[in-house]
């Protein structure tokens, strides 16, 4: 289990936790490959005007400031001055600086982008179990120019979809929805406000839905009707397509709910054939920021709902621009911190040794070390993680050492240059040949383990 953190919200790993961390990474990294995406990683630090020109955001944005100005005399600034468009903050999520970077290097980039970008973010949360101030997000879009087929929706969906079912995780849920279906819906029911509503049926699961209506009628103006008939929308889920007559039978018509319709549909079918029991339409599911224009996701782990969205994300077609040129995209986001959080918690996984080596090799005498340094790199140039110990101590000792550090094997080698390699685990110990031998391939490379 992962312990307490000496400063709170800024987790750090023990190394067999850090081992668990990389094999969620790797996994996710091999995934994203696989579908032909491209690794970038941007700078850790934007404006305070790039990071909010799309509005405000709901997360504290952390400020940079040098501790000495250019007399030698204390900086003041300790939060971003929003007033002031120059000043520099820490990013907050990767989807902000991807739309910076693919406006600033267009003339460079092949479209329909792919990308993937596994990154640490930073947000002034109140540090709890899923939620922490610096963590670790792993993103994939597609970013077209001038326009985005909508099958790239679909398809970042099944990519998610794919990644999430190779990890060591509980089973979980991608609940989907889109933006034009509930915009249009809305102003179906006479609510023009219809960003305002969204704001409020995004606290829907934090507030109820009681507090919500609340909402509605006292700061959107909604009547009664209008508030049931919103409400009534966010009550539909399904894991098939039977949602479309779920809500025409609401009795609203509006030309943007029916495309948002068309496109829903066509998102969950192909879930349904492709990754059967891993997506569902949620009509509840609304996203806070400003900047989706369609298609919405968030990703739940079942029986583990309380940790919220492990993944989450959708389109925005209006987010990076450059002059009238426009690049629309979709994407999701992992967050890599809250999950592998979870699995340590919850020992959904383990690691089989908490360090990548597999082999000490032993010392005769300190004379020997330089011989020992050559079977090492035999033994590495073989693909063997491979150490030698510092001292030539009483093998017992040097047992003792391998077995803290949880090697499995030790390599002995005899005045008359005999070798064998003992493994300390079972106590066998056989001959060996520096050149040849390997271990079995459980004990060549760490292996994360999972739970059942």
């Amino acid at each position: 289990m992962a312990r307490t953190a000496s400063l709170s919200g800024f987790p750090e790993w023990l190394p067999q936790e850090r081992l668990v961390e990389l094999h969620v990474l790797d996994t996710l990294r091999k995934t994203f490959e696989l579908h032909g995406f491209s690794s970038i990683e941007t700078r850790a630090v934007e404006t305070v005007g790039q990071l909010l020109r799309k509005g405000e955001i709901d997360k504290e944005v952390y400020g940079l400031s040098r501790l000495q100005d250019d007399e030698g005399e204390a900086a003041k600034q300790t939060q971003p001055d929003k007033a002031d468009p120059n000043a520099l903050a820490l990013h907050f999520d990767l989807t902000v600086p991807f739309a910076r970077y693919v406006v600033e290097n267009a003339g460079y980039l092949a479209f329909p982008f792919r990308r993937y970008q596994i990154q640490k973010v930073w947000r002034g949360e109140r540090p709890q179990e899923g939620r922490a101030r610096e963590f670790t997000q792993a993103d994939i879009d597609v970013v077209g120019d001038g326009e985005l087929p909508f099958r790239y929706d679909v398809e970042i969906a099944l990519v998610i979809a794919e990644a999430l079912s190779a990890l060591p995780i509980p089973d979980f849920r991608l609940r989907i929805n889109n933006r034009k279906l509930a915009e249009g819906f809305y102003r179906g029911i006479g609510l023009t406000d219809t960003a305002g509503v969204l704001r409020s049926i995004d606290k829907l699961e934090k507030i109820g839905a009681a507090k919500v209506a609340e909402l509605l009628k006292s700061e959107l103006g909604a009547t009664d009707e209008q508030a049931g008939l919103a409400l009534e929308l966010a009550t539909i889920r399904t894991e098939d397509t039977s949602f479309v007559d779920k809500v025409r039978a609401l009795g609203v018509k509006d030309d943007l709910l029916e495309e948002g319709l068309n496109e829903l549909e066509q998102v969950i079918q192909a879930a349904v054939q492709r990754a059967p029991g891993k997506v569902v339409a949620d009509l509840s599911i609304a996203r806070g920021l400003d900047y989706y224009t369609g298609t919405v996701v968030e990703t739940v782990l079942v029986g583990h709902e309380q940790l919220g969205s492990i993944c989450s994300g959708g389109r925005y077609d209006a987010l990076a621009s450059k002059g009238n040129r426009k690049f629309p995209g979709v994407g999701l986001s992992i967050g890599v911190t809250r999950l592998v959080s979870r699995i340590l918690s919850q020992e959904l996984a383990t690691a089989s040794r908490s360090v990548p080596t597999a082999v000490l090799v032993a010392l005769n005498s300190d004379d020997s070390w330089s011989d020992a340094q050559d079977i090492a790199a035999q033994l590495r140039g073989r693909g063997i993680a491979t150490e030698v110990a510092a001292k030539a101590e009483k093998f017992g000792k040097q047992i003792k050492f391998a077995d803290r550090r949880g090697i499995p094997f030790v390599w002995f080698t005899d005045d008359d240059g005999n070798h064998q390699v003992k493994d300390i685990r079972s106590g066998e110990q056989v001959d060996a040949d520096p050149a040849s031998w390997t271990p079995s391939e459980e004990d060549l490379y760490v292996r994360i383990t999972t739970a059942g």
